[in-house]
């Protein structure tokens, strides 16, 4: 980290101003290394498209500032576009770092345990009314929209919050079985309305908010097609989103109205009276084959693949987890995880909502503006499951701070997951010796794998396992595609690590195959398919990439690896999808964008993924065919290469390679 040995007042404006951009060059240099043409950071440089500052890179930066200014930046400093939009926060700030971890730490709620679970339910909707029959006070969530202040809704508000919202949908015609689509950030008004959404009888449908107020049109935009797709008729949103109403009804000819949770609450008002058909129950009986969710796969904004999803699929991959990670009501499990994705939706709110787990969260936003938060509030909350994909791990390990871990204790975490994206060995490692002196357990630590496909979960190990490493060697797995073990003495240049994911859950199968389609025995690479209760039954009115997942009985995940024991190791991915940041990115969509761009040869654009093997993050890489041969214009292509990135991936290229034209 930056240290200056006289931090400049904040009060002085041209102080403030170079130290600013002292920070940041140190930065841009730091994290692309391998590039020579750095643009110097100017106040009104872009961070992203300018500068090359990622997500991660970003919220390095801010942790940096706080640093070197000995202040406390707000979480919207994570959203600012240029150094001087974050000169403003600074000359703004309040002094003061923030707070380190209390010494005493104090649980969520002293609970009693919850006697069985609601294994007879057939629906999310009759699995709520288990807890409601039971303990309707019982505290279910503990949501922090701030720094220190957490909001609680207990089962019984949650339910009240959600039937209201659900009788202001019947009241708009929404019917059951219809899609009511959810962009809302990580607050209450997004529990409420979900529930809500189930207990009209629809079918939710989340999708992601903008990072940025600024990107909102352009957002909504690129998510037309999965609105369309859905046939959404309601979508629950910000109120900012008013201003482009007219937007989305030109790119989602269904969508009938744009409303916000407030308004719903409106317009229900005073009519809402305890004799209301609509507050009497669900708005018709559903089964476990109802549709319970629309779960769209992250960057499919090309060619929408919404995952259909009934109560009865979402109950027995809960059920199925609970079961492997041996979940009572005694857990308490922290989560900054997205909403809209499968393993913050499904994994840490639904299934804590199923096992009467208290659930602690965090917008996403505040975990990037300031990360180690997530490990205070395991910390304070004593929390026993928590987890992320890599990024998330190695996000923390970049912006560890000695000085603000005092006090801090990580011996109660029993779970720590790791999946979304590929787990890098050496992140884990590198984790679990940082925060050994925190009381943090390396049996804790959990490589697991699922995919959408199968609502969330597919392999995971039981708890206590810790990490488990298959050393293979390279040549050989390379060349014949067969993992064949070497010994841990053996030259590490000659030695391929894989992570061990653990076994398929309790009723799901895994299965590895050659491009015949022919099983292959253990310790051989091939594609992995799946089969299991919650197993989806394809893609929302998307009959071809339906029929391109089914192979007989089984589904096609689209990535590769191998059986060890029965445990699967990820070796790769078969289809053409980057991720950086737990989000599946489209090549197509970026090479199609940058192909339209004026000194591009179109059809001639490649966009790839390099894994770094120090961070195990994946880059970005463009390269594009250009006949241009100036150097300015040259430039200012790349520089339009990097804008449509964003643009398009909201994360800039890590890298752009401008070729000369070949035989493309």
């Amino acid at each position: 980290m930056v240290r200056p040995d006289e931090p400049p007042h904040t009060g002085n404006a041209d102080a403030t101003q170079q130290r600013l951009l002292e920070v940041i060059d140190t930065l841009v240099q730091e994290t692309r290394p391998r590039r020579h043409d750095h643009r110097r950071a100017t106040l009104d440089a872009r961070l992203d498209r300018d500068l090359g500052l990622d997500s991660m890179a970003r919220s390095e930066l801010l942790l940096r500032l706080e640093d070197a200014f000995d202040t406390r930046l707000p979480e919207s400093g994570l959203m600012a576009d240029t150094p001087g939009e974050l000169l403003t926060l600074l000359m703004e700030a309040r002094g003061g770092a923030p707070p380190t971890p209390s010494a005493s730490p104090e649980p969520a709620a002293d609970l009693a345990a919850v006697a069985g679970t609601p294994d007879t339910a057939d629906t999310l909707n009759a699995a709520l009314d288990w807890h409601l029959a039971r303990h309707p006070e019982r505290p279910h969530l503990h949501i922090y929209t701030g720094d220190d202040e957490a909001q609680t809704l207990s089962y019984a508000e949650l339910d009240d919050g959600a039937r209201a919202i659900a009788a202001a949908l019947r009241r708009r015609g929404v019917s059951p079985g219809e899609r009511v689509a959810l962009m809302l950030p990580t607050e209450p008004d997004y529990f409420t309305a979900f529930i809500g959404i189930l207990r009209a009888a629809a079918v939710p449908v989340p999708i992601y908010p903008p990072a940025r107020p600024a990107q909102l049109a352009e957002h909504l935009r690129r998510h037309g097609g999965i609105l369309s797709n859905a046939g959404a008729r309601v979508l629950i949103t910000l109120p900012e989103a008013r201003r482009v109403a007219s937007l989305l009804r030109a790119e989602a000819p269904r969508l009938a109205s744009i409303v916000t949770v407030a308004e719903l609450g409106e317009e229900l008002g005073e009519e809402l009276g305890s004799d209301d058909e609509a507050d009497s129950g669900d708005a018709e009986p559903l089964d476990a084959d109802s549709l319970g969710l629309l779960q769209y796969t992250s960057g499919s904004t090309g060619d929408p693949k919404g995952v259909t999803l009934t109560h009865g699929q979402l109950l027995a991959n809960i059920r199925a987890m609970g079961e492997r990670l041996e979940v009572t009501s005694r857990d308490v499990f922290v989560s900054w995880l997205p909403l809209y994705h499968d393993m913050g939706l499904i994994g840490a709110w639904l299934g804590s909502l199923y096992h009467a787990v208290p659930l602690v969260v965090m917008s996403p936003l505040a975990f990037l503006s300031r990360p180690q938060r997530w490990l205070e509030l395991i910390h304070r909350h004593r929390a026993t499951l928590s987890g992320a994909p890599n990024f998330g791990y190695e996000l923390c390990l970049r912006t560890l701070d000695a000085r603000r871990l005092e006090g801090l204790d990580l011996s109660s975490w029993r779970v720590a997951f790791n999946g979304a994206e590929p787990v890098s060995p050496g992140t884990m490692q590198r984790f679990a010796e940082n925060l050994a002196d925190f009381g943090l357990r390396p049996d804790a630590l959990m490589p697991v794998y699922g995919l959408a496909e199968s609502a969330v979960g597919l392999c995971l190990a039981s708890p206590g396992r810790g990490l488990v490493l298959d050393r293979v060697d390279r040549e050989t797995f390379m060349t014949r595609q067969e993992a064949r073990p070497v010994a841990a003495s053996q030259e590490s240049d000659t030695a391929q690590t894989f992570v061990n994911c653990g076994p398929p859950l309790p009723g799901y199968a895994v299965r590895i195959l050659d491009p015949d389609g022919r099983e292959l025995p253990e310790r051989h690479e091939g594609d992995i398919e799946f089969r299991g209760p919650s197993a989806t039954a394809g893609y929302f009115d998307n009959p071809a990439a339906t029929g391109k997942l089914f192979h007989g009985a089984w589904l096609r995940t689209g990535d590769r690896g191998y059986l060890v024991d029965g445990d699967l190791h990820i070796s790769g991915r078969v289809k053409d999808v980057l991720v950086r940041g737990g989000r599946n990115l489209y090549p197509y969509d970026l090479e199609e964008a940058i192909g339209r761009l004026e000194g591009v040869r179109q059809g001639c654009v490649a966009v790839f993924g390099h894994l770094d093997p120090a961070s195990g993050v994946e880059e970005l890489v463009v390269a594009a065919e250009t006949r241009l041969t100036d150097p300015a214009q040259r430039e200012a292509l790349a520089q339009a290469i990097r804008e449509v990135t964003v643009d398009i991936a909201n994360v800039p290229a890590d890298t752009v390679r401008l070729v000369p034209p070949t035989a493309c």
